[in-house]
């Protein structure tokens, strides 16, 4: 289905990314899946296991991504054997990924007791003491923390804020001039100097370095965020309005853009994104931890964004951004306590609110989720909200609350509409045909049709639904074999045209088609039933039964599991000219209707 993260606005430290496309659509519509996140274990739980029991929960909480329960399993065997290096290192990256920053602090001291080298102690100890704004500590034990591009970079961004925070700005930059590194480093050597020199008063030099950052990329958030605030001061309310707005053609509607060019419309001089060393040192781990989060370095992000939160517990980029990562790693249940952390007086919060909405569903909460749409639908026509909402009513199978949705958000949507406009008449004309309003949702899936003339998702649904119906037979095998010269590798797609020829009494090439499907999508029931509806009409009766007992164990729909295992009891009724080609015979004649 269509991506619910198609508005997701944690872009910072990363070039301007594609949109999402449609993902798999197709005739059915899919079971929800629910969240299977680990129970967090209470203390009696701990109590009662031994140092070998809490170590072997502690890694599989670890294996399932669960920090908080790996740190509480490993801290529990910590205390029954303390001079474990092993279950202390556990225990400190368990909980610096937990995000319990003060338990790791305490566990990176006992660490750098015995090996002063940790360097990842070294850099928690270093956080914690820019925190404390003890910036001499801060430079010393960030700089040990050295050992890679990514590490060094964090570490000498880092340390000047350490001497910023300390009162020497020029020993700041030059400290991060003379980094030298791979050829994305002066994008956040830019952004981080110009920082510096900002709260320094030196406001010229500082919009050097930003126009020099928004030269290298003028599709990163915080480069263009940051250089409109300084325009809107140093120029004029045009010349930030600007920068904003050529933001906005490339990636439109982004909340933090929307709110610039209605401040800088209005006049208004913005104040610089940051405006202490420790928020400037929060920025920098956000930095650095977002765009981990975008290339596959998802163990470190977590560390970084966590620290972020630590330095600046309400940075509402750096909450999306660990949001984000919760729910790339399938831990909707703490994405949601993450989005609720999202301050109420940030324009990320109504997204904040619809992803957390998304979560809930996921974690089988949907009429709280609903319930969250509907308060943001009626404050105002928020098309993303409404489509959030009819999505999860369309997962949900409440079908003609999901038509009504959808309607809400066609009639929001400006006339001069945009390319994906067809999904909302598609994703209508799926709920009416589910709530039984075929006219309705033909001319949904032909308006569809209209704005994407070779949707293969829109062709395989339309034409799927008039063979099954036994209207338009020929023009609707054309669509579904169009549709799977598009999407050949699509199992969806693959067994409605398995099931077309089924429904036309081909059965011989239904199953070539449905095998083919199969093989594509073992495990989904709908599938396998088909396959052996073929397989008992071509006399395979011993492997029709076989597929039926695998699609009863797949977990169908409700309402298939009788018909399923009332054909497992007493296979189908013989074949008669009661096929689809027969019911478009008699439509012709003028003898049957739909």
């Amino acid at each position: 289905m269509l991506s619910t993260r198609f508005n997701r606005w944690t872009i910072a430290a990363l070039s301007l990314a594609m949109l999402a496309a449609p993902g798999v659509l197709h005739a059915q519509t899919p079971d929800h899946p629910s969240d299977n996140t680990a129970q967090f274990p209470t203390k009696n739980d701990l109590k009662s296991l031994t140092t070998s029991g809490s170590y072997l929960a502690a890694r599989h909480a670890s294996v399932e991504r669960d920090a908080a329960s790996a740190a509480a399993f490993y801290r529990s065997a910590l205390r029954t054997d303390p001079k474990n290096n092993e279950l202390l290192d556990r225990a400190f990256i368990s909980s610096l990924a937990e995000g319990d920053i003060d338990e790791a602090v305490k566990l990176a001291d006992r660490i750098l007791a015995q090996d002063k080298s940790n360097r990842v102690a070294r850099l928690v100890v270093g956080v914690r003491d820019l925190k404390l704004k003890k910036y001499t500590a801060a430079q010393i034990n960030v700089n040990q923390s050295i050992r890679g591009p990514i590490t060094d970079l964090v570490a000498t961004l880092l340390a000047s804020w350490a001497s910023y925070g300390a009162g020497d700005s020029k020993a700041a930059v030059a400290n991060i001039d003379k980094l030298t590194g791979p050829e994305w480093y002066p994008l956040f050597k830019d952004l981080h100097a110009g920082m510096i020199l900002e709260l320094a008063g030196k406001e010229k030099d500082a919009g050097t370095r930003f126009e020099r950052a928004y030269k290298l990329d003028d599709s990163m958030l915080r480069i263009v965020d940051e250089y409109a605030r300084w325009s809107s001061r140093n120029k004029d309310a045009a010349a930030a309005a600007s920068l904003y707005e050529a933001f906005d053609k490339k990636l439109p509607r982004h909340p933090l853009v929307q709110e610039g060019i209605r401040q800088t419309k209005a006049g208004k001089k913005l104040s610089p994104l940051v405006d202490s060393a420790q928020a400037g040192a929060a920025e920098a781990l956000y930095g650095i931890g977002a765009t981990l989060t975008r290339r596959g370095g998802e163990d470190l992000a977590l560390v970084y964004l966590q620290l972020a939160l630590y330095l600046q517990p309400s940075h509402p980029l750096a909450l999306l951004s660990l949001a984000d990562l919760y729910e790339s790693v399938k831990k909707p249940q703490m994405a949601i306590k993450i989005y609720e952390r999202v301050p109420a007086s940030s324009p990320l919060k109504r997204n904040a609110q619809i992803q957390l909405a998304t979560d809930l569903d996921a974690a089988d909460r949907s009429e709280e989720a609903i319930k969250i749409l509907k308060e943001l639908t009626a404050e105002s026509k928020d098309i993303e909200a409404i489509m959030a909402l009819g999505n999860i009513e369309r997962g949900r199978k409440k079908f003609a609350d999901c038509a009504g949705t959808y309607t809400q958000a066609i009639d929001a949507m400006p006339a001069a509409s945009d390319k994906n406009a067809w999904v909302t008449h598609y994703y209508r004309g799926i709920c009416e045909e589910r709530s039984k309003q075929w006219s309705k949702a033909e001319a949904d899936m032909r308006k569809a049709l209209e704005m994407q003339p070779e949707q293969p998702h829109v062709l395989n649904y339309l034409g799927y639904s008039w063979i099954d119906q036994g209207i338009n037979l020929d023009e609707g095998m054309k669509m579904i074999k169009r549709a799977v010269e598009q999407r050949p590798d699509d199992g969806y797609i693959v067994d409605s045209l398995g099931w077309a020829y089924y429904r036309i009494g081909n059965y011989d090439e239904a199953v070539k088609q449905l095998e083919r499907a199969i093989d594509l999508k073992p495990e989904d029931p709908t599938i396998n039933d088909h396959l052996g509806d073929a397989y008992w009409r071509v006399g395979r009766t011993l492997e029709a039964k076989f597929q039926w007992a695998h699609a009863r164990d797949l977990k169908p729909e409700a309402e298939e599991l009788p018909k399923i295992e009332a054909k497992l009891e007493n296979g189908l009724p013989e074949d008669t000219p009661n096929n689809a080609a027969a019911v478009e015979k008699k439509k012709e004649d003028g003898k049957g209707g739909g």
